[in-house]
């Protein structure tokens, strides 16, 4: 008896002893709710100013990465004013230090494909402007157009052939991203606001089966017209995350739409959105990429995403007022890129890349030098370490 006795009071002078040195941790709703990431900057590389196959190399805006060929394709927003709407096919080349550790060694334009409307014609000048690409199961790219509002031309999201660069189709969007064209004296400004529009854009892959169903998750880059009526700060944080369902055997099905909340830009910025999406492996999670640019310059943040019992905003017409009753999705900083050291340009499109034989996987970015002789194409590589 008195043996029990002793290892009872043993056992609980253990517990108090190993809660007193902080060995017993008590893990917080946040903790359970992210994935354990991390980033390690692997390195910078900048594209040289240069022509290609008699286009202009230039305005980077969105990347997507083909598993299959180990290769990037990077769409290109020029509005087919220097060259025809198009994408490039990269070949980003690692080499291994003396230390082990990961540099990039070059990155080679191997391809250029123009994009063609469903006549098989290129695209006019001025018509498009494309900002997100996705590579699906079906060898076919997803990739969104801001449109060009001030013209009457509506933005889409299409899917395109990747041989030819042939449009296939486009996704049916709601009307409330639209602007209202029925010229009423008493239409109220709705719809996507002018080079603000569909910016991030990815796909989430269960499968790399052709015949299999994929995620395709979509933002604007701002608010729409009707969700900030007053200019305040607050109400111009309130941007729109759509969730489609594409399969081979109906058209894509919008599945629901939540808030995402953009973070408050400080006093020096003068821009700021939400640029890029990516889809991580793991089913519910994204990351995304909030771009500013102010007096001292450009900056970025990548953040972790996750769906947890978010509101589904898509009969919701227009964010009026305090939204109390709606539960955005749920952000996390991952990364500040200023900590880096470097000077960044004008990031716009990220990407997985490759795993890596110590199961992390590349992280890749790129900039958009709005063809700018002081700007530059940038790419930045990261080793994306799940714990």
């Amino acid at each position: 008896m008195m043996k029990l006795i002793f290892r009872a009071i043993l056992g609980i002078l253990l517990i108090l002893s190993l809660t007193a040195c902080g060995s017993i941790r008590r893990v917080s709703a946040e903790e359970r709710m992210f994935l354990d990431l991390s980033l390690e900057f692997v390195g910078e590389y900048q594209l040289p100013k240069q022509t290609f196959q008699d286009t202009v190399v230039g305005g980077l805006s969105g990347i997507t990465y083909d598993r299959t060929k180990n290769r990037f394709y990077a769409v290109s927003d020029d509005r087919s004013n220097f060259s025809p709407a198009r994408f490039y096919t990269l070949d980003l080349k690692l080499t291994s230090s003396e230390t082990g550790q990961l540099e990039i060694n070059k990155i080679d334009i191997e391809g250029v494909t123009l994009l063609k409307n469903e006549k098989g014609e290129t695209y006019p000048a001025g018509e498009i402007d494309l900002e997100g690409i996705g590579l699906s199961p079906r060898d076919t790219l997803y990739i969104s157009s801001e449109g060009a509002i001030s013209k009457q031309i509506r933005p889409f999201i299409g899917e395109f052939d990747l041989k030819t660069g042939k449009s296939l189709k486009s996704l049916k969007i709601p009307q409330r991203y639209f602007f209202d064209d029925s010229k009423a004296a008493d239409a109220q400004p709705r719809g996507i606001r002018d080079n603000l529009g569909f910016e991030a854009l990815t796909l989430g892959l269960s499968s790399v089966l052709r015949d299999d169903p994929f995620r395709l998750f979509t933002a604007t880059e701002s608010a729409l017209w009707q969700d900030s009526p007053p200019k305040t700060p607050q109400e111009n944080t309130r941007i729109r995350l759509m969730h489609y369902v594409v399969n081979p055997f109906d058209e894509p099905l919008l599945v629901a739409e939540h808030l995402y909340p953009l973070d408050l830009a400080a006093n020096d910025v003068l821009a700021s959105g939400l640029c890029e999406l990516t889809a991580l492996e793991k089913e519910g999670y994204l990351l995304s990429l909030e771009r500013t640019f102010g007096l001292s310059g450009f900056g970025a943040k990548i953040y972790q995403v996750v769906n947890s019992n978010s509101t589904d905003t898509s009969r919701i017409l227009a964010f009026q007022g305090p939204l109390s009753k709606v539960v955005p999705l749920q952000k996390k900083l991952l990364l500040d890129l200023s900590e880096l050291g470097i000077e960044l340009d004008n990031l716009e499109g990220m990407t997985l890349g490759q795993k890596l034989p110590d199961g992390s996987q590349l992280l890749v970015l790129v900039s958009d030098d709005n063809f700018k002789n002081e700007q530059v194409n940038q790419v930045l590589v990261f080793r994306l370490i799940e714990k």
